[in-house]
């Protein structure tokens, strides 16, 4: 009887392995069907969230560790005891870990963040780089625990990216599930940083996939609600931010002001972004200019910020301590000011220095300080029509944050979800669409895209900018020899005047010829036996044909 029962058994767990063989075969061969889509979707927002987990906890115990602080969150009341020589030797020391990181494993030395994982999802099937991904995501985190002035959101989201990565490629996920995965390993790592699931679902398909897709929606907020559970099982269901004055909003006599409050956190928002790009630029100068070695760069961006943490350590890491004393009221008008100023200065010699980090929390504290400057002024102004000027520091920190990142709808509920106060939504909403409809005119619609519009990535306008510069002429090239091609004789004449277009360039690269020569077609060249032969012709048509084709495969993406 025991034998026949053990043999039952082992029957059963043998065909249960079979039927996880074949699961596997089929998610490697066929891609995963839309309950299996689901299931993955829970793992990848189970593992973003731990990543984030992890990321936070490791940069709170390394921060503990080297500045001596009992509680991170008032880190820059510890820091500001500490000798000035001490200050300097961390960040500039961190600075040099950094840039010997990313000399050593990335090509060009530089740190990938949000940006490069919109660019994944736009160009790369959403992938993102694997080994840059990592060394990135280890040099921003030794970044934010020496004294760089950013955030941790940037660099987990691409480590999100790098686990959905992994995933897609081992399933072989085509284009729009690798898409889809990437959106839900961005909501889990967003989610799991800062305890705000709805925001972190929204921000994956606002900012990262940059549509709202129906069919994506669920699996992303399966993977948005994992993380927020793998937060709270940690820190428990408690928000980011406590509010201790919460105040009233006179919502018609105010409203105004809050208007000028999202155009005034507009322009912050913009000086903010220039500022960084300003910084990239001077350091990419005097690098070049002095022969400074790439690994060396960090070091001296981390040198600069300890000198200025001298005087404010302030701007040491995120910032939590000095943006909850704007929420709560606890900063006068002049200090706020120049608290102001000098993140905005830190945070685009962090960035410039490229020491890695994000920029959202260096986003929510400038505005937090901005909006509490600006309540200070006008509640004095006109103290008998107004509310707390601590509900401007809570309107201010959406508003700078939403015009930084291009994403109003999420950063409203992200802030939202940060505080726990929901009682002054209009107030929140009013300036940051004010904020973003500013900002999005004076930038390529926030930091992000602006950064890849710098790097010649058109991805700010659209699909239609981006998506012939994925189409390369070989693919759409009718070969010599065809029927419906010219002769070999009339290309060559072509090429003699110089009207050809090589097999690896894109669309993006053939189209201003056409327009130039207003030709009906172009001669396909290939380097061989050192001399270009012609291998086909690319039909302006057979172009305009596959671009069309591209532009109904990505409405259709959008609307299913």
């Amino acid at each position: 009887m025991v034998q026949e029962i053990r043999s039952s058994l082992s029957a059963i767990l043998l065909q249960w392995l079979a039927g996880l063989k074949d699961i596997w075969r089929m998610l490697r061969h066929r891609g995963p069907s839309q309950f299996q889509f689901w299931l993955i979707a829970l793992l990848i927002g189970i593992a973003a969230g731990f990543a984030a987990l992890f990321f936070r906890k490791g940069i709170a115990a390394l921060q503990a560790w080297v500045y001596g602080a009992p509680d991170v969150d008032y880190l820059h009341s510890y820091a500001q005891d500490l000798p000035w020589y001490v200050l300097v030797s961390i960040a500039a020391g961190g600075g040099l870990v950094v840039g010997l990181i990313l000399d050593r494993f990335t090509p060009d030395a530089r740190v990938r963040s949000v940006a490069d994982v919109i660019e994944g999802a736009a160009l790369h099937d959403g992938r993102v780089e694997h080994k840059e991904g990592l060394a990135s995501a280890l040099a921003s985190f030794i970044t934010l625990s020496t004294g760089g002035s950013t955030g941790r959101e940037g660099p987990v989201v691409h480590l999100a990216g790098v686990i959905s990565t992994w995933v897609s490629n081992r399933i072989n996920a085509d284009g729009i599930t690798g898409r889809d995965l990437l959106g839900c390993a961005v909501a889990a790592g967003v989610s799991a940083s800062f305890n705000a699931p709805i925001a972190g679902a929204l921000f994956a398909m606002e900012v990262v996939l940059r549509h709202f897709s129906v069919n994506a929606f669920a699996p992303i907020v399966v993977a948005s609600v994992a993380g927020t559970v793998i937060n709270r099982l940690e820190y428990g269901d408690v928000t980011e931010f406590t509010l201790s004055t919460p105040g009233a909003l006179q919502f018609y006599v105010e409203l105004p002001a809050f208007l000028i409050l999202g155009l005034i956190c507009g322009l912050v928002a913009v000086a903010q972004m220039r500022a960084i790009f300003f910084a990239e630029k001077v350091g990419n100068t005097v690098q070049q200019r002095l022969s400074l070695p790439r690994w060396l760069r960090p070091a001296v961006s981390g040198a600069m910020l300890g000198v200025i943490a001298v005087w404010f350590p302030h701007i040491i890491g995120v910032g939590y301590e000095t943006t909850v004393l704007a929420l709560t009221g606890g900063l006068l008008l002049g200090q706020a000011v120049i608290f102001t100023v000098v993140k905005t200065a830190a945070v685009a010699i962090t960035m410039g220095g490229r020491m890695g980090g994000g920029v959202f929390s260096p986003s929510l504290m400038i505005g937090a300080l901005t909006g509490l400057a600006f309540g200070l002024i006008a509640t004095s102004v006109l103290p008998d029509v107004s509310g707390t000027h601590t509900l401007y520091a809570f309107a201010g920190m959406g508003a700078v944050a939403a015009a930084v990142l291009g994403a109003p709808i999420s950063t409203t509920l992200i802030v939202f979800e940060l505080t726990g106060d929901w009682q002054i939504g209009l107030a929140v909403m009013v300036s940051v669409s004010m904020s973003t409809a500013l900002a999005s005119r004076l930038v390529d619609r926030s930091f992000f895209l602006t950064q890849l519009e710098r790097r010649d990535i058109h991805c700010a306008a659209g699909p239609q900018a981006y998506l012939l510069a994925l189409i390369r002429a070989g693919a759409v090239m009718r070969p010599m020899g065809d029927s419906r091609c010219a002769s070999l004789e009339e290309c060559e004449a072509l090429v003699e005047e110089g009207l050809c277009i090589r097999a690896a360039a894109s669309l993006e690269a053939a189209m201003p010829v056409f327009d130039r020569a207003d030709a009906a077609y172009l001669p396909v060249v290939m380097e061989e036996e050192g001399r270009e032969q012609v291998i086909g012709a690319l039909y302006h048509v057979d172009a305009l044909k596959a671009y069309n084709r591209a532009l109904a495969a990505t409405a259709a993406e959008e609307h299913r």
